[in-house]
């Protein structure tokens, strides 16, 4: 892709920042290949399921959010699209939801949890929740979590526009 201003992980580096260096990179990954497509390419559905591109961000931000706001920091009330009434909230995108709002957003998100990320060591556990995570346990589902995404928005933007890259 055009665009690749991802910074590498650490080659050699203490736990923190290497963790921190691979989560860095798949963000931006996340960044790279949703950006450059229209709103109607970012929100169309091209499997059998809500899973879009513009979807995907807004998935993996409400994802930052509860993770570093809500089970890091353990602050109440933190947004989510998602509820028990719509579980898959955060997929849905409508005719008014502009892709790079939602990439901006998504932005956003990961500044705020980067300073949550700083107040807190490795070993802390989180406030939030039942506190049974590390801040380490939650570094680590973050990386699974946003890699894992990074690999369906490659093949959602393949389809859309052939554009092919890690």
């Amino acid at each position: 892709m055009e665009n690749d201003s991802r910074t590498e992980p650490p080659a050699a580096a203490g736990e923190r920042e290497t963790l921190t260096g691979f989560l860095d990179y798949f963000r931006a990954t996340v960044v790279m290949k949703a950006s450059g497509l229209g709103d109607a390419d970012g929100a169309k559905r091209l499997v059998p399921s809500l899973t879009t591109v513009s979807g995907l961000v807004q998935h993996l931000t409400d994802v930052e959010r509860f993770w570093f706001q809500d089970r890091i920091d353990g602050r109440q009330g933190v947004p989510t699209r998602w509820s028990a009434e719509d579980p898959d909230g955060e997929f849905r995108v409508s005719e008014q939801d502009s892709l790079a709002g939602i990439i901006e957003n998504y932005e956003a998100a990961c500044r705020q949890s980067r300073d949550v990320l700083e107040r807190y060591g490795m070993e802390e556990r989180c406030r939030g929740g039942d506190g049974g995570q590390s801040v380490r346990w939650v570094l680590v589902h973050m990386i699974e979590e946003t890699g894992r995404h990074c690999g369906h928005l490659d093949i959602l933007r393949e389809l859309l526009d052939g554009s092919i890259g890690d």
